[in-house]
């Protein structure tokens, strides 16, 4: 159940139970600056309990996967989850952006919302 949309100058969150959702715009560069605003925001929203980021890819944007050291540091955040129909996006996500993300949390790659949102709750 959607409880909250949050509205970004780079897109869209979406705050679903203990789950940041996050439809991003068309084009952007989700930078460490981007991605700063995006923790600033899990720890406001969520307030140090653990919880989960779901990336729902439904437009195309880079991501400089740099972003993803911050986030391993984030101790609450204890899994991220990339969702795209684009199997190349997927591809890319699963070979490149997952080796950046080392630390103990979870990382994996979907082709559903729907799968994501049930794998992220099992990691909370």
């Amino acid at each position: 159940m959607l409880t909250k949309e949050i509205e970004l100058d780079f897109g869209k969150l979406y705050v679903h139970e203990n789950i940041l959702i996050a439809k991003l715009d068309e084009g952007i560069l989700l930078n460490v600056q981007s991605n700063k605003r995006l923790l600033k925001l899990g720890a406001e929203i969520f307030k140090n309990k653990d919880y989960g980021y779901i990336s729902h890819r439904v437009n195309s944007y880079a991501v400089d996967p740099m972003v993803y050291i911050d986030s391993a540091k984030t101790s609450s955040l204890k899994a991220i989850a990339v969702v795209s129909e684009n199997e190349m996006t997927r591809k890319n996500a699963e070979g490149v952006e997952k080796k950046f993300y080392k630390d103990n949390n979870c990382f994996s790659v979907f082709r559903t919302l729907e799968e994501a949102v049930v794998w992220i709750k099992t990691r909370i």
